[in-house]
């Protein structure tokens, strides 16, 4: 029998939905990033973001395959879990969970500084106790709002997300024909000196802030629409506009506001990492920036429209930490990682409410003490132990399931011994992994916070599983859970494979019929079998049109509910890829067309093994009727 899915985290967001909530991670990390990278890295600034920008595509691509693989909530939690073990993902996604509290956290904090730039009536909100004020109260807010739901809070994303991007491209623009000096740039650098190497080092995973985007998407594929392809889209998009904000807003910054030594002191500095109190821009750089820029009667008008837009977009940020923690949350109580009552969903809206208020509140917390540079080194802390962690369980993926259906596949491959190395997550786990090293090394009270934070986890968590009769490292997915929610659990899907690249409306009709009793979801599968002297993702045009073809007749058939993509398989292992995506979707049923009078070893291994291995109901439709594409276009062309 199918396991069955809890009410709540439904599949209705998009590719546009998931970038859109993830660059609220993205751009507003410019907005306070610049000015905690410049405090330490100085002239080196650009370096640090194009560091940043190759590491930040190595990370985007392991979370790319990864999410594709398991579209649930979870992220690198989830990776390691198939990777590894159950503790493994338990000490993945508390390292996730800082990462997202410290999101919502020092988004929040940045809020009232660029809400000061507006007016001067403002400028309180500069400088604490203002600030701290001004950033528990956003955060209250924005637990109220996504304890609502995700529908409510993602609404004007899309739109707020494009105009950002525009807003920052434009920025640059009037950067690089009024300010950029590359003599400055040059200038501003005094290698070991100005900055310190030191510093150098610990500015690189501070820069690394926009990685937290992609945490997001991957929490939140459990609620897109055909994750395979909405998941990786808008992970390309996200790493696009990384590239397009950070390799060239530093030059203009610098150019703005060059490194300067104090005469008295030595000391070299930038006011685009100096605090409002000293005069500088540390609290909102890109305020400084444009402030810098010389844009005559315009420049009033820009100002406050970058102060509005920066704090709009910060906010956004902040939401999508809290997005974040509560489908984290949720994953995590529904593997019996953490209490169940965190993970309890609201009888009405259908949330972790619980987990929200509670992790909002960590958040508020460390807003306290208004220690900006403290809250940016422990995000590094928490992300890129879980980023790492998310790198090497890629490449454990790629050594104990070589075979399985991976609708993204990372570039640079390398095959030893027939497994395929992913060198992306090779490289980009060492970087990540090096980068925490210093932060470790580093900032020995950063340190201590994270490790902290790290030894809470991992008291609980042997705790509640032992109170649970549970060992540390078995998975156990509550599949029946208390009445949660004011409605029974339902099954979602109904999982249909058309077989031998054949169109059967009665297999379809049938499905229909099943998934209309409880309006449930249609996933169509068709299998292109890759005979086994080509590599397995040979390009096969022709097969693919057909194959296509056949998504859109069901398309027209069934209607908008159902999903369909075809799958490249060697003969006879489209059986086993059948019965994991009715596992990973809880299938209510499924459906297999069987051509009429098949003699095809690879369709008949291929239906053995779903009928020994089924997780649900299995429905053979043998079908005298199928047709070939050809003879659908015939037939139509006939009926005309």
């Amino acid at each position: 029998m199918a396991q069955r899915r809890l009410h709540g985290l439904q599949r209705v967001l998009g590719t546009n939905a998931l970038f859109s909530t993830a660059y609220g991670n993205v751009g507003s990390s410019i907005y306070y990033a610049l000015g905690l990278v410049a405090g330490y890295a100085l002239g080196l600034t650009p370096v640090v973001f194009l560091l940043t920008c190759v590491i930040f595509y190595l990370t985007a691509a392991s979370y790319a395959e990864a999410t594709s693989m398991y579209p649930e909530a979870g992220g690198s939690s989830s990776f390691a879990r198939r990777a590894f073990n159950e503790f493994w993902s338990f000490f993945a996604a508390w390292g996730q969970m800082l990462t997202y509290t410290i999101t919502i956290a020092i988004s929040a904090y940045f809020v009232p500084h660029y809400v000061a730039g507006i007016a001067a009536p403002l400028d309180p909100l500069r400088h604490g106790p203002g600030d701290v004020v001004f950033a528990v109260v956003v955060i209250a807010a924005l637990a109220a709002l996504n304890v609502r739901g995700t529908r409510e809070s993602t609404g004007i994303n899309v739109v707020l997300a494009v105009t950002d991007f525009l807003t920052q491209v434009l920025l640059v623009a009037l950067g690089l024909f009024l300010v950029f000096n590359p003599e400055t740039l040059i200038d501003n650098v005094d290698l070991g000196i100005a900055p310190q190497w030191k510093d150098f080092l610990i500015a690189i995973p501070i820069g690394m802030v926009a990685y937290t985007g992609i945490e997001t998407i991957s929490n939140m594929a459990e609620e897109a629409k055909d994750a395979g392809t909405t998941v990786p889209a808008a992970i390309k998009r996200v790493v696009i506009a990384v590239f397009a904000i950070y390799a060239f807003l530093p030059l203009v910054a610098l150019s703005a506001l060059p490194v300067t030594r104090d005469p008295q002191t030595g000391e070299y500095s930038t006011l685009l990492g100096v605090d409002s109190a000293d005069g500088g821009f540390a609290g909102d750089p890109i305020l400084g920036v444009v402030q810098n820029m010389d844009l005559g009667v315009l420049q009033q008008p820009v100002q406050v429209y970058v102060g509005v837009l920066a704090a709009t977009i910060l906010f956004l940020a902040a939401n999508a930490g809290v997005i974040g923690v509560s489908r984290l949350v949720y994953s995590m109580g529904v593997h019996r990682q953490l209490p169940n009552r965190l993970r309890t969903l609201h009888p009405r809206y259908g949330t972790p409410w619980v987990g929200i208020l509670v992790f909002c509140g960590f958040a508020a917390i460390a807003v306290l003490p208004g220690q900006a540079t403290f809250l940016g080194n422990l995000y590094a802390f928490g992300a890129m132990l879980s980023f790492t962690i998310a790198h090497v369980a890629v490449i454990r993926l790629r050594q104990r399931f070589p075979d399985r259906e991976r609708p993204y596949r990372g570039p640079g491959n390398l095959t030893v011994r027939g497994v395929s190395w992913p060198l992306f997550a090779i490289v980009g786990g060492t970087a990540t992994g090096i980068a925490f090293v210093v932060v470790v090394g580093l900032h020995p009270v950063v340190a201590a916070a994270g490790v902290g934070w790290m030894v809470a986890g991992l008291v609980v968590y042997p705790l509640y599983r032992r109170s649970q009769d549970l060992d540390l490292t078995s998975t156990h997915r509550i599949a029946a859970p208390e009445a949660v929610t004011d409605h029974e659990a339902e099954y979602q899907s109904v999982t249909v494979a058309l077989l031998g690249l054949r169109y059967s409306h009665a297999a379809m009709a049938t499905a229909a019929t099943v998934a209309a009793k409880r309006r449930r979801g249609i996933y169509l599968l068709v299998p292109i079998v890759v005979p086994q002297s080509e590599p397995i993702d040979a390009p096969m045009s022709a097969k693919e049109r057909i194959a296509d073809a056949l998504i859109e007749e069901a398309r027209l058939q069934i209607g908008t509910r159902l999903q369909g993509r075809w799958i490249k398989v060697r003969a006879g292992q489209f059986g086993r890829t059948v019965v994991e995506h009715a596992e990973a979707t809880k299938a209510s049923a499924i459906v297999m067309s069987i051509p009429p009078a098949t003699t095809d070893g690879g369709i008949r291994r291929s239906i053995d093994t779903v009928m020994t291995e089924r997780p649900c109901r299995v429905i053979l439709q043998v079908d005298p009727e199928s047709r070939t594409v050809a003879q659908l276009t015939a037939s139509r062309g006939g009926a005309a």
